[in-house]
C-alpha cells in the first residue's frame, strides 16, 4: 500500500484542500455534507469555496463538485464557514464571506470584511443569488475584524444566530442575533468567559436531552498535559443562561477541530468534524499526492445523567461490518478495521510497530512509535476515571478512538505503508470485523 492513503470509511477530496465541514443537514431525503474546499491546491492556497456530499443514508455518497465559489465582492476571497437551515421545503446556506482589502493592515483590527450571506436550494447542489445579511458596520463596537462562522437554527417562532468572533482586546466570544424572517438579523448579546483564547471559530449552539450547550473552536489556549494539547481546541460549554461552564474538549487526538452538529430525521443528534487542524507541527504525505485532509465520520451525541457528552459512530456504519473475529493478541487483520472490546483495570493495545495505545492510572495515551508513519505525531492523552469499554474505527490513513461509551474520543491521522496490521495486546476481549467500504460516486 505504499504511497496509497486513499481511505474507505472517511469523506475526503480526490483532489485540493478540504477543511471545516459546513451546511450540515438532512433535506428533501438527502443528508448534505458541505465542505471548505480549496479545488485547485492540497494545501489550501486559490479559491475558497464550498464542495458538497449528498448520501441517502450516510454510506453511499455522491460528490455534486464546487458548489459556491467567492464571485460577488463581499465574498472575493473566500466562501468561508457556514451552516444550513431548512424551512418551507428549501435548504437556506448561510457562510461568511472574506474580503481582505489591499493596502498596509493587520487584517485584525483593520482591512477585513466579514460578511454574512445567503444563499437558498431547492436541491443541494444548484444556488441561489446570494444576498448580504450582515457586515462589519452590524457587529458590535469591541468586535476586531475576525467576526465568522454563522450557525442558525429555530427556537420557537424566532430563528436565532450565532457568530464566532474576536474582541479588540483579544478576547474569544461568540455573537447571538435574532430573526422573524432569516434576511433581517438584530444583535442580542454576547457570551465569554474570561481568559479563554483570543478566538472562537465555528460556533454551535444545540439542546440534548434538555440540556442547551454551546460548541466553540477557542484559539490561544495555553497548552496542557491533559488538556488543551493541540494548536487549537474544539469543544463544548454548558449554557445556563447566560453563564457557561465546564467546558469539555470534543476530542483528543491529533486531528480534529471545527466541528458542526445537526439534527437527523429520526432527532438523533450527529457531530461531524474537520480530521484535521490548521498550523500543526506535524504534516500528511497525501498533499505531495495531489490530495489534503478529511472529515470524521458521523458521530450520535447522546449525555450522561450528569450532561457530560458523549460521542458514539452512527449506527449506519455497522452496515459495512463483515468478517467478525474474536480478538486474539498477535492476529493479523486488514485495514479497515472495527475493534470492540471490555477492557480491563489496564490493558494496552499495538498496532505493528508504529502505534500504542494504553490505560493506566486513570490515563489514556496514544502515541506513535515510529515518526515515519506518524509523520511528526508523538502523543497524546486523555483522563478518565476508568476505561470499561474501547471501540476503534481504523481506516487506511486514519483512526478514531472512543473510550468508555465515548466519553473520551481521540482521532488521528497515521500513514503506514502497508494494510496489514499485527494487533498485539493484553487486558482487552471483544471482537474484530473487517470492513466493506463506503461508495462515493461524483457527478462534478
Amino acid at each position: 500500500m505504499k504511497n496509497n492513503w486513499r481511505q474507505k470509511l472517511h469523506l475526503e477530496p480526490q483532489k485540493g484542500w478540504l477543511n471545516d465541514p459546513n451546511g450540515l443537514s438532512y433535506f428533501n431525503g438527502n443528508y448534505h455534507v458541505y465542505f471548505q474546499f480549496s479545488p485547485d491546491s492540497p494545501l489550501g492556497s486559490g479559491d475558497k469555496c464550498w464542495g458538497h456530499w449528498q448520501s441517502a443514508d450516510l454510506l453511499d455518497w455522491q460528490f455534486t463538485g464546487t458548489v459556491l465559489r467567492p464571485d460577488i465582492p463581499e465574498d472575493r476571497n473566500g466562501v468561508y464557514s457556514g451552516c444550513g437551515i431548512v424551512e418551507n421545503d428549501v435548504l437556506h446556506l448561510f457562510y461568511t464571506g472574506n474580503v481582505k482589502e489591499e493596502g498596509d493592515y493587520d487584517y485584525i483590527r483593520s482591512g477585513r470584511g466579514a460578511n454574512v450571506i445567503s444563499v437558498t436550494t431547492k436541491n443541494g447542489h444548484d444556488m441561489s443569488k446570494k444576498q448580504v445579511l450582515l457586515r462589519n458596520a452590524d457587529y458590535p463596537d469591541n468586535c476586531s475584524c475576525h467576526v465568522r462562522d454563522p450557525k442558525v437554527w429555530k427556537d420557537g417562532n424566532v430563528y436565532r444566530m450565532v457568530l464566532g468572533a474576536r474582541t479588540l482586546d483579544d478576547k474569544g466570544c461568540v455573537l447571538f442575533y435574532s430573526s422573524e424572517d432569516l434576511k433581517n438579523w438584530k444583535y442580542d448579546k454576547t457570551l465569554s468567559v474570561p481568559d479563554f483564547g483570543y478566538m472562537w471559530e465555528c460556533p454551535d449552539y444545540l439542546n440534548i436531552d434538555g440540556r442547551n450547550y454551546l460548541s466553540v473552536s477557542p484559539q490561544g489556549l495555553p497548552h496542557e498535559k491533559y488538556r488543551f494539547q493541540n494548536v487549537y481546541s474544539s469543544g463544548c460549554f454548558k449554557v445556563d443562561g447566560d453563564k457557561l461552564s465546564d467546558y469539555q474538549e470534543w476530542d483528543y487526538g491529533f486531528d480534529f477541530y471545527a466541528p458542526q452538529t445537526f439534527k437527523a430525521p429520526d432527532g438523533r443528534n450527529i457531530i461531524i468534524g474537520w480530521m484535521g487542524i490548521g498550523d500543526i507541527p506535524y504534516h500528511n504525505p497525501t498533499a505531495a499526492l495531489g490530495w489534503q485532509h478529511c472529515l470524521t465520520v458521523p458521530r450520535e451525541i447522546m449525555t450522561d445523567k450528569n450532561g457530560q457528552l458523549l460521542q458514539r459512530p452512527v449506527s449506519e456504519l455497522q452496515k459495512l461490518r463483515k468478517d467478525k473475529n474474536d480478538l486474539i493478541s498477535g492476529m493479523k487483520v486488514q485495514l479497515p478495521f472495527e475493534l470492540l472490546a471490555e477492557c480491563e483495570d489496564e490493558f494496552y493495545l499495538r498496532l505493528n510497530e508504529y502505534l500504542y495505545m494504553e490505560y493506566l492510572n486513570g490515563v489514556f495515551i496514544l502515541e506513535f512509535t515510529d515518526s515515519a508513519v506518524g509523520c511528526g505525531r508523538t502523543i497524546r492523552r486523555a483522563k478518565l476515571e476508568r476505561c470499561r469499554k474501547i471501540h476503534i474505527l481504523a481506516d487506511t490513513s486514519s483512526i478514531e478512538i472512543f473510550l468508555d461509551h465515548g466519553e473520551k474520543v481521540l482521532s488521528t491521522r497515521f500513514y503506514p505503508d502497508a494494510a496489514d496490521v499485527t494487533l498485539t495486546f493484553s487486558g482487552l476481549s471483544g471482537n474484530i470485523f473487517q470492513l466493506n467500504e463506503m461508495e462515493v460516486k461524483s457527478n462534478g
